[in-house]
């Protein structure tokens, strides 16, 4: 029997994927099973989240009594997403980095020269991206944190060593420490159909020095090595037409559209826009402007290219790229 789940249960289980503390799980949880379609279709659903419920619970009490904990390697979301960057020793993470985003990595010639999760801003336009660059991952080892940090990342980039033979099985490696732990990267992120705990997040394969003549033929290996292989993008980052081109993947990878807001009597000004996840709605939008505004709304006024005048729409009126959003509470 099909669990037919809501949109309204759809987004609250992003939500709760994006969560980054117990206190923000927890509550997403206590929202999805008052979502949940119930019926038989459902019963396995519903067990499982009551499950992770009991065990949210007990990790919030958990840490309210514990002791005040040492370093973390939490890093808040920012801009339009959060975007984890992976990969093996070598396979230029800290030089995408570095030439995308404002941020200024130890970009070295020799493995393992990055020891420590770093964020930078990549600009796209009229908005920005969160770019994390993280710790290499051999067959041998993953630090720990890893995995809970791209379970709850928008989207991942695996960098892959364009001019390297040993590039494949490396970046199989890095696939299958995720997978063993869980977390499957993929071509779409979400829950896994026949396992809750098991989620996917969605991943593009970032091919750095892409002017290597045997690039195809290495990428092509790797492909051999996965049941499903991951849309692609070849990068050289002393050009500037592909490193920008990057840019625009990413971008676009990440299922967003711009929304910007007005003021009633305020000119519009196209700056600084909300980012919300494509086919989503005006009470997506004013969510992001405040949690209150939710409540309260009673309708907006909606701008585009087909409407210059302006229209009067409910809150689940569905919204598109570069709209101008009035709201009215």
């Amino acid at each position: 029997m099909p669990a037919n789940l809501t949109p309204q249960y759809q987004k609250s289980e992003r939500d709760y994927r994006r969560a980054q503390t117990t206190e923000e799980r927890t509550e997403c949880l206590q929202h999805m099973l008052q979502l949940i379609p119930k019926h038989k279709g459902t019963e396995k659903l519903q067990a499982d989240l009551k499950t992770k419920l009991k065990e949210s619970r007990a990790a919030l009490q958990a840490e309210k009594l514990a002791p005040k904990a040492g370093k973390s390697h939490r890093i808040p979301r920012q801009g339009a997403g959060q975007v984890i960057v992976l990969g093996a020793p070598n396979a230029g993470k800290s030089r995408l980095l570095a030439e995308l985003t404002n941020a200024e990595p130890n970009v070295a010639g020799f493995p393992y020269s990055t020891h420590e999760t770093l964020p930078g801003m990549m600009p796209w336009e009229d908005v920005r991206v969160q770019l994390v660059d993280t710790p290499p991952i051999t067959a041998a080892h993953i630090e720990p944190y890893l995995v809970d940090m791209t379970r709850v990342a928008d989207l991942a980039l695996l960098c892959f060593d364009g001019s390297s033979d040993d590039a494949p099985e490396q970046t199989f490696d890095v696939v299958r420490q995720f997978a063993d732990r869980k977390t499957r990267l993929a071509n779409e992120t979400g829950f896994d159909e026949n396992d809750f705990s098991i989620v996917h997040v969605k991943t593009l394969l970032v091919v750095t020095r892409g002017a290597d003549p045997d690039t195809i033929t290495r990428v092509e290996f790797f492909n051999e090595m996965m049941s499903t292989p991951f849309e692609t993008v070849t990068v050289e980052f002393d050009n500037d037409e592909s490193r920008e081109g990057l840019r625009t993947r990413i971008f676009k990878a990440l299922d967003v559209m711009r929304i910007y807001t007005k003021r009633p009597g305020k000119p519009v000004e196209l700056v600084d826009p909300f980012t919300i996840p494509q086919g989503g709605n005006v009470e997506d939008v004013a969510a992001q402007v405040h949690h209150d505004l939710v409540e309260t709304l009673q309708f907006a006024k909606v701008w585009n290219e087909s409407t210059p005048d302006g229209q009067i729409v409910s809150r689940d009126h569905v919204l598109c790229d570069k709209d101008v959003v009035e709201l009215h509470a």
